[in-house]
């Protein structure tokens, strides 16, 4: 139970006929801890129950004041000082002796702080209370005597001991008794303390165990105590034990069980799980319609009066249909309603004061709490939209789309903003062609008249709509819909100028390709829609024409030629060219229309067949790598293929290299004819012919490439690195690599063996009498000729016949003399051959070169690095022996080796 900041408050002696309950508060005691701190009395009215005959000096109750500031000096005052009287400790005395009567007697305790001179008030209600059943005070007074072994007097005059181990019945105590304490409640003696000295004692939660303290006991007398007031709101029952010990703490009797009940007393207030409940009820609701639950909770006994509540219903707020629109369950706290007319549109709410009391709702005796019921009527649909007009009107120009012509507004008593209010449309007659449609405007509820399809004025000038309006949910049953719920719509039509249109649109022509320039093609006209405008004729122009290749006349739309038709021409797709118009009119304002003229061309056989590709290649001998050609053609069919392909007669090589075969309608081969043809590039000319009426052929040129293969028939040549695709630039870098790296190569090569092999060329092929070749191989200039340098050949000699190895020291060499070791073996050659006899000459240094095992053949010829003209030795073009003095038979070549194969063609062929 919760106090108020201070000492415990002071307890009023227990009589039954005197002070039954000190002041009360309502809250419970863990509202109060969470409760602010408010200076004060915890209550406007306190309510007390005091026996009917009060004495002079007799204490009444005890107000509560509470402090948050604990040094507050608080003097208590009585409107009444005659009669009550009030100590600084705040208990209520009676001043004199006097009787209740039935109705409550009533004063004001006022509180006044004496620094500040503030002042509060509370008012006091004490009820008299009903006449007591219970034992006088003087019964009460009288202390019990419970003595173990318990002894009873029979009729006999002797005692009987019974049974030790016994029950004795459980002793009532009220809570909140007022004292004095420590209280009596009963005394405990045993039997043998006539003989013994007897030490007793008492255990168990309230006595030795927590809550300790509570109750006590006469060690000697065996007199049990309370020590404090109880309360059963805490702790209902005490469960004790006495026992009886002998001065060394010896047990000589059996402890003995006592219950303490703790007796409710209505100390405290019914309160409400909520101070503010919320229900709603739907209006229009039949009388018995649940509404709501309120709750309340006693802290007292519910199977006593004290914790039995009773619910009643205050005050209503309005009052209007009827003051008692709802009734409650007195034992439950169920509202319903009692009476119909609830009316959202004219109540939307109520308040109801609702009242608990205790005492099973005993007015006089209970204790009360009061809590609001807040009851909202909810909406339902029994109010139908209503509009605010009986006929709207609108206008709207022909051909728009997406315009509001009309606004239509209704009314609706129904909630705003709920299904019940919001409003549809719909559209019962005036518009068979759908050309409307009427939208909700979710902020107004109006309904919005839009087009949905273009009107013409020309035939339509004007529309009558018929319009319902409507709820999202139906109307609420039995109410039906008023005559206001329909409404006409009246829409006028505004004629507009509006754009000219070709007709048809778009227009086909077929007409065959190659129609001549100024050549009449058709005539493309328009028409106006505007029937009741005053204006002039359409005019025309051209609007889109890609191969400019047609004009249109002004006035009456003729469409003619400025250029040669064609159907293979770029802008010609699928034999169709589109050529697009315009047409215009001189309303307010101006308007113009498009129309797109497609003219079909048809094929004529005006295009011969051309080869494809263009180039091939192949290889120089006869192998089965025949070239495919394609024979391809603008014009279409008839005067495409089937084709025909043939060779022409001149020149007389084309047929007697090459021949050509048909394999398809589009398709030939061309391959060669000869088992061998030279490696080159060729102009092979391809008679095509295709097969319109009248024919019309060609002659096309294939470029053909013949070229070296290996065994699989693919070129091995740089040719063919072009034909797989690579471009010059990159065969160019390819080929500079390949070069350098080979120059690299070689000049390492060169320098490792170039001793070497001038040694071994200059003894091969030096003549001790031909002085001229050692000049050559001496000095290996690049310039212009021998003869522009001044040389004596005379004094040219041969190195061994001029300064033989025997005279030479040994490590100072010339470049151009033979190596010190050992060399390989060539055949003899004469010591001296005929100075004149050139073949000869040749015919040993080759021989010689070829049998060199050291160097490859073709590093004799480092010896013929001749460049330059007008030489004495002569030109190797015009070989000849001094010895024929005339034609000189070269044939012998053939037996020198490949290398000279060809000079045995050149020179050894005869008159060929």
């Amino acid at each position: 139970m919760c106090r108020a900041a201070g000492a415990p408050p002071r307890i009023l002696p227990p009589l039954a006929l005197l002070l039954l309950a000190a002041l009360q508060q309502a809250p419970i005691k863990a509202a109060c801890e969470d409760m602010l701190c408010k200076t004060g009395f915890p209550e406007d009215v306190h309510s007390a129950v005091v026996s009917r005959s009060v004495h002079g000096g007799q204490p009444l109750l005890n107000v509560r004041f509470q402090s948050c500031d604990g040094n507050k000096k608080i003097h208590f005052g009585s409107s009444e000082p005659e009669d009550f009287r009030i100590d600084e400790d705040g208990v209520v005395y009676a001043e004199r002796s006097f009787q209740l009567s039935a109705e409550p007697t009533e004063f004001v305790v006022s509180a006044q702080d004496k620094e500040t001179q503030e002042e509060w008030q509370m008012r006091v209600k004490l009820t008299p209370e009903p006449a007591f059943t219970g034992a006088t005070e003087k019964d009460q007074k009288k202390t019990e005597e419970i003595i173990f072994p318990w002894q009873q007097y029979k009729h006999s005059s002797h005692l009987k001991r019974q049974k030790r181990d016994w029950v004795i019945p459980p002793i009532n105590l009220p809570e909140n008794s007022r004292g004095p304490f420590p209280q009596e409640l009963v005394r405990i003696r045993s039997d043998r303390d006539k003989s013994l000295s007897l030490r007793y004692s008492v255990t168990g939660p309230g006595a030795d165990q927590p809550p300790t303290g509570i109750f006590i006991i006469n060690p000697i007398s065996g007199q049990l105590s309370v020590t404090k007031p109880l309360d059963r709101e805490q702790i209902a029952s005490f469960h004790l034990r006495a026992h009886a010990v002998d001065v060394n703490g010896n047990q000589v009797e059996n402890p003995i069980d006592i219950v303490i009940n703790v007796i409710d007393m209505n100390d405290n207030r019914p309160e409400f799980l909520h101070q503010v409940w919320n229900g709603t009820v739907p209006e229009g609701s039949k009388p018995g319609t649940y509404v709501m639950t309120v709750t309340a909770i006693d802290a007292d006994d519910p199977n006593a009066q004290n914790g039995m509540l009773r619910y009643r219903i205050l005050s209503q707020a309005p009052s209007s249909p009827s003051p008692n629109m709802f009734t409650i369950n007195n034992e439950t706290g169920d509202i319903i309603t009692v009476a119909a007319g609830l009316d959202r549109e004219k109540v939307q709410q109520y308040t109801l004061i609702i009242q608990a009391t205790d005492m099973e709702g005993n007015p006089t005796y209970g204790l009360s709490n009061t809590a609001t019921a807040v009851i909202t009527v909810t909406d339902v649909n029994d109010n139908p939209p209503e509009f605010t007009a009986m006929t709207f009107y609108g206008e709207v120009p022909e051909n728009r789309v997406d315009v509001i012509v009309a606004n239509l507004t209704v009314t609706d008593k129904d909630q705003p903003h709920t299904p019940a209010w919001n409003a549809m449309y719909r559209m019962t007659g005036g518009d068979p062609e759908g050309l409307f449609t009427i939208l909700t405007d979710p902020n107004s509820n109006d309904g919005l008249v839009t087009v949905v399809k273009p009107i013409d004025f020309e035939k339509n000038r004007m529309f009558i709509l018929t319009v319902a309006a409507e709820n999202q949910v139906p109307l609420a049953k039995g109410i039906q819909h008023p005559p206001q719920s329909t409404a006409t719509v009246s829409i006028t039509v505004i004629d507009v100028n509006e754009s000219p249109y070709f007709v048809p649109n778009p227009k086909s022509v077929r007409q065959e390709e190659g129609l001549l320039a100024g050549s009449m093609l058709t005539t493309f006209t328009a028409q106006d829609p505007d029937r009741y405008m005053q204006q002039t004729s359409l005019r025309y122009s051209k609007l889109s024409d890609p191969a400019n290749w047609l004009k249109i006349d002004p006035i009456n739309g003729q469409i003619t030629t400025t250029a040669v038709l064609d159907r293979e021409s770029i802008y010609v797709q699928n034999n169709m060219y589109n050529a697009t118009f315009l047409a215009s009119d001189n309303g307010i304002p101006p308007m113009s229309g498009t129309g797109t003229l497609q003219i079909h061309l048809l094929d004529i056989n005006d295009n011969a067949p051309q080869v494809n590709p263009k180039e091939a290649t192949t290889c120089e001998t006869l192998q089965p790598n025949a070239i495919n050609i394609t024979a391809v053609d603008p014009d279409i069919d008839p005067n495409a293929g089937p084709f025909a392909f043939e060779l022409p007669d001149t020149p007389p090589s084309i047929k007697r290299n090459w021949t050509i075969v048909r394999i398809s309608g589009d398709h030939a081969q061309l391959s060669l004819r000869i088992r061998f043809l030279e490696a080159g590039i060729y102009d092979v000319p391809i008679v095509i012919t295709d097969s319109g009426n009248p024919h019309a052929s060609s002659t096309s040129v294939l470029k053909v490439k013949v070229c070296q293969c290996d065994i699989n028939g693919d070129c091995t040549d740089v040719d063919r690195i072009v034909g797989a695709g690579l471009g010059t630039g990159a065969i160019i870098a390819i080929l500079l690599c390949i070069i350098i790296l080979l120059i690299l190569v070689l000049m390492f090569v060169v320098w490792m063996k170039r001793r070497d092999k001038e040694r071994q060329a200059k003894q091969l092929l030096i003549d001790p009498e031909d002085d001229v070749r050692d000049n050559i191989l001496k000095y290996d200039e690049e310039g212009g000729g021998e003869e522009d340098q001044d040389y004596d050949l005379s004094q040219l000699q041969q190195p061994d016949t001029v300064e033989p190895d025997a005279i030479k020291p040994v490590g100072i060499r010339r470049l151009d003399e033979r190596p010190i070791h050992a060399e390989p073996q060539y055949p003899v050659r004469s010591a001296a051959p005929h100075p004149g006899d050139i073949g000869d000459f040749i015919n040993e240094g080759l021989k010689a070169a070829d049998n060199d095992p050291t160097a490859p053949p073709y590093d004799s010829l480092l010896v013929f690095d001749y460049e330059g003209s007008g030489s004495t030795a002569g030109s190797l073009s015009s070989l000849n022996s001094s010895s024929s003095g005339g034609e000189q038979d070269y044939d012998y070549l053939n037996d020198w080796g490949p290398r000279f194969k060809k000079l045995a063609d050149m020179y050894g062929g005869g008159d060929d």
